[in-house]
């Protein structure tokens, strides 16, 4: 605990001078970005401090915080997204128990001039998973501070320079401490006593149906095979320089990119002619685009944003049956030799495709699959914290 109160005073004086708002924002509820909200505050169980967008890409938070919110009901919110046309912050209802906050505001300080219109100060869970939200711990009396660290957002590309005193005055405030990964549990356990590794699980039924009778969509039906397809954030994490190498060697194959750009221009993507860019897909259309790889890729850059990631996608392949190639991602290479084909050039990625494409999963790797996946669940991960975050309460 020492370190926790030495952060923790060092970094007092920090965090009191950024949480002064520098401008007033009148707002009132909106439902859905359209419609007024109930008037008067509601009871929270939970906010939720969040860097992602809800309606983004569906990963971590997506599926921790939904099924939290199954017996609890969860104020999310959203870093600033500031538009001058709209007087009011949007206030989206997901469910009866998860509301999503966007605050109309230009910096993370001034959220603090519109809470009140949300929510209480006393609420019993606040859960992190940006450490850029702590500006906002003086306006809530919580009982109990989770810190739910999925990436190491500070050697992000853009990250601010102060993001590593906010995590560490996060850290020194935090009651308990889940990582995404093998990487990030042993990084943060020497900061917190509390550290508990959380990887990234799977919806298993849902990636599944990629393997039944569903129809492909339509914007890759007519894309021919085989195929070696990706799905997710396309930013400075992915070696797209090494996707582009492998397409001039592989001219037969078509490779499919999946997903939003991020901190990238469409001027640094490798145009070739058998590399197709479909866009980002709502979570619910992700199997079908499964269905039509040949062959699920993860072309990760190994560079300072991917040092300490444990892809979600690793899971959400082996659910759709699917053949993977990856390059040396530490947590993908300790956890999943033997069931993960790990490349290191363009060169070697081109034979693997060879080899992966003749065929589908042979009975040894279908039953390793099926040992792995039998061993996770958002569901199972959800419930476990759960427990933790209980008996820290207690």
């Amino acid at each position: 605990m020492l370190i926790r109160e030495i952060c923790c005073i060092y970094l007092y004086h920090f965090i009191q001078n950024k949480t002064m708002p520098t401008t007033s924002t009148k707002t009132t509820n909106l439902n859905a970005g359209s419609q007024a909200a109930n008037t008067g505050r509601e009871k929270y169980d939970m906010v939720v401090f969040c860097h992602l967008r809800w309606d983004f890409v569906y990963q971590r938070p997506q599926h921790i915080i939904s099924r939290m919110a199954k017996d609890q009901k969860i104020l999310l919110i959203e870093e600033p997204w500031h538009r001058e046309h709209e007087p009011e912050s949007r206030l989206t209802r997901v469910s009866d128990n998860l509301h999503v906050l966007q605050p109309n505001v230009r910096h993370i300080e001034e959220i603090e001039t519109i809470l009140e219109q949300y929510t209480g100060k006393n609420v019993a869970t606040g859960w992190f998973y940006s450490a850029s939200f702590v500006p906002l711990l003086n306006y809530f009396e919580f009982d109990t501070i989770v810190y739910d660290c999925m990436d190491e957002l500070a050697l992000f590309k853009g990250a601010p320079e102060k993001l590593i005193e906010q995590e560490q005055y996060l850290m020194a405030n935090a009651d308990v401490v889940f990582t995404g990964g093998k990487s990030l549990y042993e990084s943060k356990a020497q900061y917190h006593d509390n550290v508990h590794c959380f990887p990234s699980s799977v919806d298993e039924e849902h990636f599944a149906k990629a393997q039944n009778g569903i129809a492909l969509p339509q914007d890759i039906v007519n894309v021919p095979g085989p195929i070696v397809g990706y799905f997710g954030v396309i930013d400075e994490r992915l070696n797209l320089g090494l996707v582009n190498d492998v397409a001039l060697l592989r001219p037969e194959v078509n490779f499919v990119m999946i997903g939003p750009l991020a901190k990238i221009g469409e001027h640094d993507l490798p145009r070739q002619n058998n590399i197709h860019y479909l866009g980002m897909k709502d979570y619910k259309e992700l199997p079908g685009y499964l269905k039509a790889f040949s062959v699920a890729m993860m072309p990760f850059a190994l560079n300072d944003a991917t040092k300490y990631i444990s892809p979600t996608k690793t899971l959400e392949y082996m659910a759709a049956g699917k053949p993977i190639v990856s390059t040396a991602i530490k947590d993908v290479v300790r956890d999943y030799t033997g069931s993960v084909e790990i490349i290191e050039s363009a060169e070697e990625f081109a034979t693997t495709i060879d080899n992966l494409i003749t065929g589908s999963l042979d009975v040894v790797m279908q039953a390793e699959y099926a040992r792995i996946l039998k061993n996770t669940s958002w569901d199972a991960t959800v419930e476990k914290m759960k427990i933790l975050i209980k008996s820290t309460a207690n």
